[in-house]
């Protein structure tokens, strides 16, 4: 498993739809022309699939960004824990 951290904002969830939408779209397209022929070909349908690129990409730009993760910046290394609170091995144990 990657220890890489996923961005979870609207912008890239919504980002992360395209490859899903795409091949529904060419799959509900190839499937008209089956039902259909001639007239709804893939070849007379094409468009359908710059149309929803298009939509998907003005949703991501107009989404909000907010607790966006960049992933190539680095990552800051998770806190320490205080000193304080830090209970350590219980004593006489394992001695």
């Amino acid at each position: 498993m990657s220890d890489r951290v996923r961005c979870t904002c609207r912008r890239c969830a919504i980002r992360n739809l395209m490859g899903p939408a795409v091949i529904t779209t060419i799959g509900i397209l190839f499937l008209l022309g089956e039902f259909r022929g001639g007239y709804l070909s893939i070849w007379n349908t094409f468009p359908v699939i710059f149309i929803v690129i298009g939509a998907i990409l003005l949703a991501s730009s107009l989404a909000p960004t907010e607790g966006h993760i960049d992933p190539s910046m680095p990552q800051a290394p998770p806190p320490a824990v205080p000193p304080s609170s830090y209970q350590g091995p219980a004593q006489g144990h394992g001695q």
